[in-house]
């Protein structure tokens, strides 16, 4: 059970970067996701309109589904499980750890892809690619290529990692354990 909702979780919080970073939409790989979590988001969508291009409802929704994990382990664990705020900034602080790490493995899967295949036309090597360049682009412009080597990953690398240490000192003091989130 608890490896299915994490699987679900995972599914729409990619289904929200895909639709943040405006990913090919008719990649074999965005529409398997597409189908997969249509039967819980379209439910959500008549009650949270999408705002430009965020979409609220696949936000919810990983955000329940992360609240779900929690009382599950929860309960598992025989611990008591916290009021409905704090529960919520839990699951809140969890969503954004997933999204740190697929950002962060979707970054090394790109610069290995660019040793071992570069220049492919593979469906999952292109969402990778289009994932990771909206938060690229921005680095590229600061610091641009120097004698053919791109030097813009590492400060990425270096970011992300500052950030989930941030995020874990947040997580702390809200009294989350580590062990109920699956990105930190």
């Amino acid at each position: 059970m608890q490896t299915l909702l994490g699987l679900l979780l995972l599914g729409t919080v990619m289904r929200l970067l895909l639709q943040i970073s405006k990913a090919d939409f008719y990649n074999p790989i965005s529409q398997l996701l597409v189908k997969l979590t249509n039967p819980m988001v379209l439910p959500l969508r008549k009650l949270l309109p999408a705002f430009r291009i965020f979409d609220l409802s696949s936000l919810v929704l990983s955000i329940l589904l992360q609240m779900l994990l929690i009382v599950i382990l929860l309960k598992v664990n025989g611990s008591y499980i916290p009021n409905m705020s704090l529960l919520a900034i839990w699951s809140f602080i969890g969503v954004i750890a997933i999204v740190m790490k697929i950002y962060f493995f979707a970054l090394l899967a790109m610069i290995i892809l660019s040793w071992i295949a570069p220049n492919s036309y593979h469906p999952a090597i292109q969402l990778v690619s289009q994932i990771v360049e909206p938060m690229m682009a921005p680095v590229r412009k600061i610091l641009p290529p120097i004698g053919g080597l791109d030097f813009s990953p590492i400060l990425v690398f270096i970011l992300i990692n500052i950030f989930e240490i941030l995020l874990r000192h947040l997580a702390n003091n809200f009294g989350l354990h580590q062990a109920l989130i699956m990105g930190i």
